[in-house]
């Protein structure tokens, strides 16, 4: 017992002297505690974090602002560039409806707990920490740290209101993560008056107007080569390559033509005759006709075509908006065939049917031959091709300007209004990521750099909040009371029971991807996965991504609106 003590006593004192361990064992527990699932329930990794922090903070841990705060701004600068190509669409194009209900929404979330905060008293601690947990944006502490540091108030009064954000926010995260998702998921349908699984299947079946049969969802399929000689004509020998590539409902293409034992150029005009062997890519139903009219040979040359799986970013202009019913006539999307869309800064996967509308900033990911390949990717974007190598000039001179421009104050009515550095960060980040979005080569920023911008920036920013507060959360909490917790079920409860009807009522937005938008406007992902679950389908996730991006910019920036009004 005796060398327990003195090994925890040493640990202590290494901590203490060197706190930058602490912040990588807070970060190691609180993401392992953070992914225990509960049922289907998690904490997650920034509440997890808080919470691990708080106790490492126990012993007395001194850390330097500036690490929270060099991490926060990078942390910011991440969110605005993943959001920043469905932000500025829902602003400016089809996904207006959708931005200003988020808009509409997001100023419920900041009323109620501006009523919160004022009909019990609360300071701007506590309420940034009430508005962060019961709204689990965790993102806006940073703003609102910022904020109190230039009320006015004194050390010591700075000091106790920063304390209170973590209680408030630990308090109230619960309920604001869970809540949500049980609202929307089983009180949603019955607000709206719905079955919503037979909603998504009735939304599927008019999107999907052209299907290969009645058991087929998607408008295109995974990309299968089979060589097939011709043996009758009238029925594919005797058409042109058109006319037999029409000869089902599914997309079917001629790859090759081996014509008396010779690989031969074609196009869409050629006859193919009697002995003719052909190469025919397609979805492996559809190759089934083929085979009842056609004898399948191996032909391991004629079938030996460079294949290539890749991502595109759609960037043309042309493109935005229009359906895959329409796209998959052209003349570039012959033989090529879509594995996925995915869509956001969280890479929402949606549904690809026929009536789907592709968005610039959409990542499509497309399997087909090569030089069908090079023909789309010329056509429709850029080639997102894996790479490991960030653009620093891109992020550092974004959040260096965005952190500049940010840094002017605005003197009105006497008052001192910034953005500061963070939030000027954020909307760099938006307006690079919507540039990036129509101009790839602007800069690299993989998946895995934003992952960690966003993710272990935002954590280390906790990390040090909860480590920090560690030594006064414990009184904090019993000062507070029981009265944080049900004022969070106020404050996350009541827009979320209003959301779906704005939406249905107001609105008017299609019954299977209300709840959908009510998920994205709360930026709550868990939610919206509780939603899929509920209606065994992935058509919410249709009306996620345009209020999330619009929702998940002013919640953050609602952390500095929340001090200015109570202070």
């Amino acid at each position: 017992m005796k060398g327990l003590q003195m090994i925890l006593h040493w640990v202590a004192q290494t901590l203490r002297a060197s706190p930058e361990l602490a912040i990588f064992l807070t970060l190691a527990i609180g993401f392992w505690i953070g992914s225990l699932k509960f049922g289907s329930f998690s904490l997650g990794a920034v509440t997890g974090t808080l919470l691990v922090g708080v106790l490492v903070g126990q012993v007395g841990i001194t850390i330097s602002p500036q690490v929270k705060s060099v991490f926060f701004i990078m942390f910011l600068f991440a969110v605005g560039f993943g959001v920043g190509p469905q932000f500025v669409r829902g602003i400016a194009n089809d996904g207006l409806p959708q931005a200003l209900f988020a808009v509409v929404i997001s100023f419920l979330c900041l009323g109620g707990v501006y009523i919160a905060a004022r009909v019990s008293g609360y300071g701007p601690g506590m309420a940034e920490g009430l508005l962060a947990g019961s709204q689990t944006i965790s993102a806006s502490i940073g703003l609102a740290t910022d904020a109190i540091g230039r009320t006015g108030l004194s050390p010591a009064q700075v000091q106790s209101e920063l304390n209170a954000i973590p209680v408030a926010y630990a308090v109230t995260y619960l309920f604001g993560t869970v809540g949500t998702g049980w609202i929307l998921a089983f009180l949603g349908p019955r607000l709206l008056g719905i079955n919503l699984e037979q909603e998504c299947q009735r939304y599927e079946r008019e999107m999907n107007i052209k299907p290969v049969n009645e058991n087929v969802e998607t408008a295109w399929h995974e990309y299968i080569v089979r060589a097939y000689r011709l043996k009758t004509t009238g029925l594919i020998a005797g058409r042109t390559v058109e006319d037999a590539e029409h000869a089902t409902q599914s997309r079917i293409f001629l790859e090759q033509l081996r014509r008396d034992g010779t690989i031969i150029p074609f196009d869409r005009t050629t006859v193919l005759r009697e002995g003719d062997i052909v190469a025919v890519s397609g979805p492996h139903d559809a190759l089934v006709y083929w085979s009842n009219h056609a004898e399948e040979v191996s032909d391991r040359e004629l079938i030996d075509i460079p294949i290539e799986t890749i991502d595109i970013v759609v960037t043309s202009k042309a493109l935005n908006g229009r359906k895959l019913t329409e796209l998959s006539t052209a003349s570039y999307a012959q033989g090529i065939y879509i594995n996925s869309i995915r869509r956001g800064s969280m890479n929402v996967e949606i549904p690809v049917l026929s009536e789907t509308a592709i968005n610039r900033g959409d990542i499509i990911s497309v399997t087909g031959s090569r030089r069908n390949v090079e023909r789309v990717v010329s056509a429709v974007g850029y080639a997102d091709r894996p790479t490991n190598a960030t653009s620093m000039v891109l992020v550092g001179a974004g959040i260096f300007v965005g952190g500049l421009l940010g840094s002017l104050v605005l003197p009105v009515a006497g008052i001192p209004i910034t953005l500061s550095a963070s939030g000027g960060a954020l909307i760099a980040g938006l307006l690079l990521g919507w540039l990036r979005g129509v101009t790839p080569r602007l800069g690299s920023v993989p998946a895995a750099s934003v992952w960690f911008m966003n993710t272990v920036g935002l954590n280390i920013f906790i990390a040090v909040v909860g480590i920090s507060a560690g030594p006064t959360f414990i009184q904090g909490l019993q000062d507070a009371g029981l009265s944080i917790f049900f004022w969070g079920v106020f404050a996350t409860g009541v827009p979320m029971l209003l959301a779906p009807l704005i939406g249905k009522y107001v609105f008017r937005f299609d019954p299977a991807i209300n709840l959908g938008c009510c998920g994205g406007a709360r930026t709550s992902t868990a939610s919206v996965a509780m939603i899929a679950d509920v209606a065994k389908s992935n058509v919410p996730m249709l009306g996620y991504t345009v209020p999330y991006a619009v929702s998940n910019t002013l919640l953050t920036m609602w952390g500095l609106v929340i001090v200015i009004l109570l202070s």
